[in-house]
């Protein structure tokens, strides 16, 4: 039987060599062959055709099957985000574990100034679900501020303010303490534009002294997680991830004489749950 042809973005994005929209970027600029011809967007492939990126061919022997992997990589200060640098600054890539015939794909960026919370998959298309704005997907930041923060501020910030890209705000903010000039705060968006949680602190002339990333969806950062390492979410952590993205139906809720369980089937069921493996 014939295999059914699929869209070159969403064959790379399932191998893990990027999201779609960073594989569109690919195809765009003219790195892409497929059977020795520049590749053009919309195109559809099968295994059989051979797939080059600056003129390396590569490999699609992915099991569809294969289940998916998903990492919490906890970024420290002074990190990339992209798998290489011109100027020999160190990479969040270069901490994880290796892979054979994928890649692992940011879901996401920080910038270098910025820390915490950063997930990486080998599924394209769960990268792709995550970051589409469509998505709504919320990310929670810890933000250290420089100044002095006043009600009307927080009030812009919550109601919504102009930046170059178009208007941006906070869904909430919580003071979190701190002493002096220099106070925390928590703060969620539903998009992830460039610098957006810093920018929208500087449209009220305020500096951010401190970034860090607690959450991203349904997972946040583990408490125990030291900069520099990584943990592999466990089945329960990576279903909600998929039920976020729209992968997956968020299963129905079983009838409550089925739900009820004794103290000690609870523990026990506890005791069975898996833990993240971190590194």
């Amino acid at each position: 039987m014939a295999a059914i042809p699929e869209r070159l973005q969403k064959v790379l994005a399932r191998a893990g060599y990027g999201s779609r929209r960073e594989i569109e970027r690919l195809i765009e600029a003219g790195r892409l062959e497929v059977n020795g011809r520049v590749a053009t967007l919309g195109e559809s492939v099968t295994p059989a055709d051979e797939i080059s990126l600056d003129g390396k061919r590569l490999p699609l022997s992915v099991d569809r099957d294969a289940p998916r992997r998903v990492l919490i990589y906890h970024k420290p200060e002074g990190e990339i985000c992209t798998r290489s640098d011109p100027e020999g600054r160190q990479t969040v890539f270069e901490r994880l574990p290796k892979l054979r015939t994928s890649r692992w794909i940011s879901i996401g960026r920080l910038d270098i100034n910025s820390a915490g919370l950063l997930l990486l998959t080998t599924d394209g298309e769960l990268a792709h679900r995550l970051m589409h704005p469509s998505t709504g997907i919320e990310r929670e930041y810890a933000v250290r501020v420089l100044g002095t923060v006043t009600d009307e501020q927080l009030t812009r910030l919550r109601e919504g303010v102009e930046l170059e890209d178009g208007p941006a705000r906070f869904i909430d903010i919580a003071d979190a303490g701190g002493q002096g000039a220099n106070r925390w705060y928590h703060v969620i968006i539903a998009e992830g534009r460039h610098r957006e949680v810093r920018r929208l602190w500087e449209s009220q002339d305020l500096t951010v002294s401190r970034l860090i990333r607690v959450r991203y969806g349904p997972v946040s950062l583990p408490r125990g997680l030291r900069p520099g390492k990584w943990a592999e979410l466990d089945e329960d952590q990576l279903g909600a991830l998929c039920i976020a993205a729209g992968l997956v139906e968020p299963p129905e809720k079983a009838p409550a004489k089925r739900q009820r369980k004794t103290a000690g089937q609870r523990s026990a069921g506890a005791r069975r749950k898996p833990r993240a493996k971190t590194r």
